[in-house]
């Protein structure tokens, strides 16, 4: 199952604006373990799940009451840096709910739409955010949809992210808070907070324009639109902190590559694109310039990544009647406007976009 990173919209998706997911390659698995197997005890890219199969569980046996009363045992993998705003947790909410559905639930097999919409409700009464996660692991690569205050967002298009672009992720090693971020935010809604309202209209006109250049594959336009977002993040509903930025200006000195927050919260991972030719030296000059101020932090070069059921934008998910689609199983396992305020005192986001261009939008290297 793959993770996401936020392009553009943190928020929109419940807010009613516009956001732009892209799929990583930066996977989680899990497994139904036989009951007479053992756990592999300190295996590479093993996670911990927590009690989230427990809970799991007791969600799917209220909808399933012929299911038992205890979940199977399971094993869990992940690439993804945890809390990190790639959404590593609901990647594995997902997985547990595909693992659990094909290996325990008879047939008719249960449809991608109603995983997309277990998953999310799941979340919701957790978390009390919006479904741009579970559309975009489940769909997969990159995704423009339509937010909504509650329910799944409406996809309004699906498109290939440019192979020749890679993604560079940059985990700063510091953990968001998500829950906290999103019960501010409901507070701010229902008070009619001027700034809110002028970040939805300032990050819904950049996840257009971050639309348009995946469309048009103008690396420039890109980073542009990313920048923009991540500009009123920061300046009008204070997502990042000063270490996101001390390594945004880092990334962009060294390399060249503006980077984007993803995810809301604080802290967690920035994402950044460049030309596929050009990876491995932009990541070798990252880990050269981060290697001596911020040793913990890390650089993962990845790639977009395709969804468990990339049919599913085939379908409205903001209501009327459910749409058919292929079963979620597979084969094997689940693998699965104001201006901003200026006294914030970071640099200014409105050069580090790179120049647009009609082919690559990225200058040579």
């Amino acid at each position: 199952m793959p993770c996401r990173a936020c392009l553009s919209g943190e928020d929109l998706d419940w807010l009613g604006g516009r956001s732009v997911s892209l799929a990583l390659d930066l996977t989680t698995s899990v497994e139904i373990r036989l009951p007479a197997a053992r756990s592999p005890k300190d295996a590479a890219g093993e996670s911990r799940t927590g009690s989230w199969p427990d809970e799991v569980w007791a969600f799917m046996r209220q909808r399933l009451p012929e299911l038992g009363p205890r979940p199977p045992a399971v094993t869990v993998r992940s690439t993804a840096p945890a809390a990190s705003g790639l959404s590593s947790s609901t990647a594995l909410i997902v997985a547990l709910f595909g693992a659990f559905a094909e290996a325990c639930v008879p047939a008719p097999r249960i449809t991608a739409r109603t995983l997309a919409q277990w998953a999310y409700e799941f979340e919701f009464a957790i978390f009390n955010g919006g479904g741009m996660d579970h559309l975009a692991v489940i769909a997969g690569d990159t995704l423009l949809l339509q937010g909504r205050e509650t329910g799944l967002p409406d996809i309004r298009g699906q498109l290939e992210f440019p192979r020749e672009w890679s993604v560079v992720v940059v985990d700063s090693a510091t953990r968001k808070d998500t829950g906290d971020h999103i019960r501010s935010v409901r507070d701010q809604l229902a008070a009619g907070d001027e700034r809110l309202a002028a970040y939805l209209t300032q990050v819904d006109d950049a996840s257009a324009a971050v639309w348009e250049a995946v469309l048009s594959r103008d690396l420039g336009a890109l980073g542009a639109g990313m920048s923009t977002a991540h500009a009123a993040m920061r300046d009008l509903q204070g997502m990042s902190t000063p270490l996101l930025e001390e390594l945004r200006v880092l990334a962009l000195r060294s390399a060249g590559l503006p980077l984007k927050l993803s995810g809301a919260g604080g802290g967690g991972a920035l994402v950044g694109v460049c030309p596929a030719s050009d990876r491995d030296e932009v990541v070798r000059e990252l880990r050269c310039a981060l290697r001596r101020g911020h040793p913990q932090a890390r650089v993962i070069p990845t790639r977009a990544a395709m969804g468990l059921a990339p049919e599913v934008t085939g379908q409205r998910w903001g209501g009327g009647p459910p749409a058919q689609v292929n079963d979620l199983t597979t084969e094997g396992s689940y693998s699965s406007g104001s201006p901003s305020d200026s006294s914030s005192g970071y640099p200014s986001d409105s050069s580090s976009g790179y120049p647009s261009s009609s082919s690559s939008g990225y200058p040579s290297r």
